[in-house]
C-alpha cells in the first residue's frame, strides 16, 4: 500500500508513522523541512508546503497513493486545497479532525459518533467542523473519498498532558519545586487520555479501507480517570508531590482566554468515548497503553536529557496570577 502522510513527524502523526513502516506500509511524508524533523526509518519524504499552491502541486505530479491522510489541516480553505490536489489522485482521504467538536456542553457524557458537533466555546472545534463540512460536501457532490478521524487528548512521550500549563515539563517543574498546580473544577471530572500508540493502531488500521469511505470515527482509550487522578500520575511519574489548587474553569477563562476556551469547549465536562464503532471497523484495535505507564515513558524522556526540561515562563506567569487571584479571592 503507498500512502502519504501530510505531516508525519508531530505528536500524533510520529507514531502513526512508525507503525505504518513497522506494518510493511511504502510510506511518504510531505514536510516543509523544518528544522527537528525526525522521519522514521523507512519512510520517504516530499519536500514541500502543502499550502504552497503551484510548488505542491508539482511536487504531486503523476503520483498515486492508496491513502493520503492530512494531520495538519485546521481551516475549510485549507481542506479546499487537498480536495484540489489530490482529486482523483487518491482512493482515500483520511482527515485528522478532533472529538472537540462534539456539542459543548454534552447532553450525554456517553459519546458516540452520532453525537452532535456544536461548540460555541473554542473556535479550534469550529474550524475542524467546518472543514468536516466542507469534506462531507466533497463526498456527497463528488465522491470524494473521505474518512474523518476524530482524536481525543492523546500525547506521546515528548508530551505531558495538562489541562492548564501546557504540555511541555512547565507543570512538572511547578511540581518539582513544589509551586501550586491548577486542577480545573473539583477535580472530579471524567477525561481520557490516549497514548499515541494506541491511537496509531486504529488510525493506520483505516488506511485504504473501503467501508471507513463516508464515515467518522473517534480514536480513544478506553480508561475514564478524573483530572485529579491525571495530574497524581504526573507527579508519581516523576516521584513528586502535587500542592493541587482546585479553581473553576470559567475563573480560569477570564485569565486566560486561551486555556479557557480549551476547557469550556473540551476539558471542563465529564465524557466518555464510546469506542464501538472504530472496533468494528479495526478488529484488531485495542488500547494498551495505561496513563500511568504512559506517563512515566514521558517523564523518562524528559529527564533524560535536561534540554527537555524547558519552561514556559508566560505560562507559569498566568498560573501564578490565577492562582493568587482565586486564593486571595477565596482564602
Amino acid at each position: 500500500m503507498r500512502v502519504l502522510f501530510i505531516g508525519g513527524t508531530g505528536n500524533i502523526s510520529s507514531a502513526c508513522a512508525k507503525l505504518a513502516v513497522e506494518q510493511g506500509i511504502d510510506l511518504w511524508l510531505m514536510l516543509r523541512g523544518t528544522s527537528g524533523e525526525t522521519v522514521p526509518h523507512g519512510a520517504r519524504t516530499l519536500r514541500c508546503d502543502i499550502r504552497g499552491g503551484r510548488t505542491a502541486a508539482a511536487v504531486l505530479e503523476g503520483t498515486r497513493w492508496d491513502a493520503v491522510v492530512d494531520f495538519v489541516a485546521y481551516l475549510p480553505e485549507q481542506i479546499d486545497i487537498d480536495i484540489d490536489l489530490f482529486r482523483g489522485r487518491t482512493g482515500h482521504y483520511l482527515f485528522i479532525s478532533s472529538a472537540s467538536v462534539y456539542e459543548k456542553p454534552p447532553a450525554c457524557h456517553v459519546v458516540t459518533e452520532l453525537t452532535p458537533l456544536s461548540n460555541p466555546f473554542w473556535r479550534y472545534a469550529r474550524d475542524k467542523i467546518s472543514c468536516e463540512e466542507r469534506l462531507w460536501r466533497a463526498w456527497r457532490e463528488e465522491g470524494f473519498p473521505v474518512t474523518v478521524v476524530r482524536p481525543s487528548l492523546t500525547y506521546g512521550e515528548t508530551w505531558i498532558p495538562c489541562a492548564v500549563g501546557g504540555h511541555d515539563f512547565t507543570v512538572a517543574d511547578r511540581m518539582r519545586r513544589g509551586a501550586k498546580v491548577i486542577v480545573h473544577g473539583d477535580g472530579q471530572s471524567l477525561w481520557t487520555v490516549t497514548h499515541n500508540s494506541d491511537f496509531a493502531k486504529g488510525l493506520v488500521g483505516l488506511l485504504g479501507l473501503g467501508a471507513a469511505i463516508g464515515e467518522a470515527y473517534h480514536i480513544t482509550s478506553d480508561e475514564v480517570l478524573t483530572w485529579e487522578r491525571i495530574y497524581q500520575a504526573i507527579a508519581d511519574a516523576a516521584g513528586l508531590n502535587a500542592d493541587l489548587v482546585h479553581i473553576p474553569s470559567e475563573f480560569v477563562a477570564a485569565f486566560d482566554a486561551r486555556a479557557g476556551a480549551s476547557l469550556l469547549g473540551d476539558k471542563a465536562y465529564s465524557v466518555i468515548f464510546d469506542n464501538s464503532k472504530i472496533k468494528k471497523a479495526v478488529p484488531g484495535f485495542r488500547a494498551t497503553v495505561p496513563f500511568a505507564d504512559g506517563i512515566r515513558r514521558s517523564m523518562d524522556w524528559f529527564t533524560a536529557d535536561p534540554v527537555r526540561q524547558a519552561v514556559n515562563p508566560e505560562a507559569n506567569r498566568m498560573m501564578d496570577r490565577i492562582i493568587a487571584a482565586y486564593l486571595a479571592a477565596f482564602p
